[in-house]
């Protein structure tokens, strides 16, 4: 948060940055027509209510049974075009709502390329500020995720822009990573979270580059591909 709000006054887009798992359940809902309502994470009441009010499915609980719709992407691969889901999630939506009136867009390892391209034109020739999401410890204080820094090495890789020190270092981390990508991500805090707990198959989507030409933009409240 503290990186959203020091950049979206300074720069012409933002890009958010959540690997595992809101970027990339995104960049899949969109891709098949679907919009995706973020929503902070931690308020099931208020959470259903607003769904409600936006005519909006609200995704359930990732370990929910009966195929519903959650924040793992495995679970939106059928999603129908037209559906409105609300996805509270506990860093990547509550980083999408703060960019104020600075676009957003939501990046990852699949649409790397399609959100550098949207990012570029939606700047032009402005800054555009990257935010790898990062985790929480249980105690609420921010854990790095080396998923978020090679995804928004990634995203600035395609941007082939002028960088900062800090852009650069994350860009030559992708770059020197991308070789051996599937066992850094697979056996991350994070990676082995999703398959310790019964989700490999959202990590095995979150690792697949370049596959989507979608580029998710937040607006009017949703994320929507452009």
């Amino acid at each position: 948060m503290a990186g959203v709000e020091a950049l979206r006054d300074r720069v012409a887009v933002l890009v958010i940055v959540d690997v595992l798992s809101f970027s990339t359940a995104v960049d899949v809902a969109v891709s098949r027509g679907a919009a995706v309502l973020p929503f902070p994470h931690g308020d099931d009441a208020a959470a259903r209510l607003a769904a409600e009010r936006a005519g909006a499915i609200l995704a359930r609980p990732r370990r929910a049974a009966g195929g519903a719709f959650s924040l793992s992407p495995a679970s939106l691969l059928e999603i129908p075009a037209g559906t409105r889901l609300m996805l509270p999630s506990p860093n990547g939506s509550r980083l999408s709502l703060a960019g104020g009136g600075t676009p957003v867009l939501a990046g990852c390892l699949r649409n790397a390329a399609a959100v550098a391209q949207a990012a570029r034109s939606l700047a032009r020739g402005g800054a555009v500020g990257v935010i790898p999401a990062g985790e929480r410890w249980p105690d609420g204080s921010l854990r790095p995720a080396i998923e978020d820094l090679l995804g928004a090495g990634a995203v600035i890789h395609e941007l082939a822009l002028p960088c900062s020190p800090e852009a650069q270092l994350a860009r030559d981390a992708w770059r020197s990573a991308a070789a051996d990508l599937p066992r850094l991500i697979r056996t991350s805090v994070s990676g082995r979270e999703l398959t310790d707990g019964g989700f490999p198959r959202d990590v095995d989507l979150a690792l697949e580059r370049g596959v989507s030409s979608s580029a998710p933009r937040l607006i009017d409240g949703a994320y929507r591909a452009v």
